[in-house]
């Protein structure tokens, strides 16, 4: 059988991209490389809590025709994301809002914080900042840059924050309100019931293959169909011939525990250098669980290498540069659509893949 399009891994790009040409009367083959659909967002039950296998996904948009469409096929739970810092002991509030002024200094109105930043800030006297340390201290003072700042990005990107670039902190949000939402978009939630839920009424009626890697057979996939919608990584796709892209990867620490609630929240940061994950997720506060036992998962950011897990663009000059070959010549392929996180070498967040999809869709299909 020939279908009209062979759809190179399960995401979010893959699977929006799948259900509405389904819609449109076309043939739709799905293959994906993990032994599970999904993609990142793929959860997992552990006796009736959810897991999210590859990290925290905590769906926030303010484009309510994405909010409408995701909530057309799944009932999204009221869960707001108000992520706790643990710096060696001491607990912050995050985002940076009055609740953590008061917690840092003591102050209890915004004048005093305004006034706490500024003064820390004006000692410093840091006109041209020259790396990712100078800049967040020019904006938000030493206190939170020591605190709450300097050992997380550290981690984060396995480098000293003074060898990495202002550009990545070009704005902090600070909040003078009471206010530890920390998102600022009007819509918010987890898909009841996880995401698996979502995916699977996205992929609904359509033929899956899952543990298929498309490049161990490449031109036997692709004759499958008229067209290809490739959501892998694009320097993969031309065999690296410009060369590799950058990312960041991570590994997950999974732990099941048999006690109620581990630390009373869906997210800990551990902001310190010394502490090697960045955060602690317990997956049942996502859904608001009631289970007697837990499920904790530790995140420890890593340098990527091939077979490793790429989550994270670096999105430097050197990597847009090879990035921007690999898209030109992708700009010549008729049979071959690319899209997602991995193909268009973006840090996406969920409801820009699908908007990015739909995008793509309304594109193909001249809606």
């Amino acid at each position: 059988m020939k279908y009209d399009y062979l759809i190179v891994g399960s995401g979010l790009f893959g699977s929006v991209f799948a259900h509405e040409a389904k819609k449109r009367g076309k043939t739709c083959l799905v293959i994906e490389k993990r032994n599970h659909v999904g993609g990142n967002v793929y959860c997992e039950n552990v006796d009736g809590i959810n897991v999210h296998k590859y990290g925290a996904h905590i769906f926030h948009t303010n484009d309510k025709k994405i909010w409408d469409y995701v909530n057309s096929f799944v009932e999204f739970n009221r869960y707001t994301n108000s992520p706790i810092a643990n710096y060696k002991g001491e607990l912050y509030n995050l985002p940076f809002n009055m609740n953590t002024f008061y917690q840092l200094w003591g102050v209890k109105t915004p004048e005093e914080a305004k006034q706490k930043i500024q003064e820390q800030v004006k000692k410093l006297n840091i006109n041209k900042p020259k790396n990712l340390e100078e800049q967040a201290i020019s904006l938000v003072g030493e206190d939170i840059y020591n605190k709450l700042i300097k050992g997380y990005t550290e981690k984060q990107w396995g480098r000293k924050a003074t060898e990495l670039p202002a550009f990545i902190i070009n704005r902090l949000p600070v909040r003078f309100t009471f206010d530890n939402n920390y998102f600022n978009d009007k819509y918010q939630g987890i898909p009841i019931g996880g995401y698996n839920t979502l995916i699977d009424k996205l992929l609904e009626g359509i033929e899956i293959k899952t543990d298929i890697d498309y490049f161990k057979d490449q031109e036997k996939w692709n004759s499958l169909a008229e067209k290809v919608v490739f959501t892998g990584k694009i320097d993969e796709f031309y065999d690296y011939k410009y060369g590799k892209l950058e990312y960041r990867s991570l590994k997950f620490e999974h732990s099941r525990l048999e006690q109620e609630n581990y630390q009373g929240n869906a997210v800990v940061n551990y902001t310190e250098r010394e502490i090697p994950y960045t955060r602690i997720i317990e997956h049942k506060h996502f859904e608001f669980g009631k289970q007697s036992h837990t499920v904790i998962t530790k995140e420890y950011p890593q340098e990527w290498s091939l077979g490793k897990e790429p989550y994270y663009p670096i999105n430097n000059d050197k990597n847009k540069e090879v990035y921007n070959s690999y898209k030109a010549e992708s700009n010549n392929e008729e049979k071959v659509i690319f899209g997602g996180r991995l193909a268009e070498y973006k840090y996406y967040d969920m409801h820009q893949v699908i908007a990015s999809a739909l995008s793509r869709v309304k594109k193909e299909f001249n809606d």
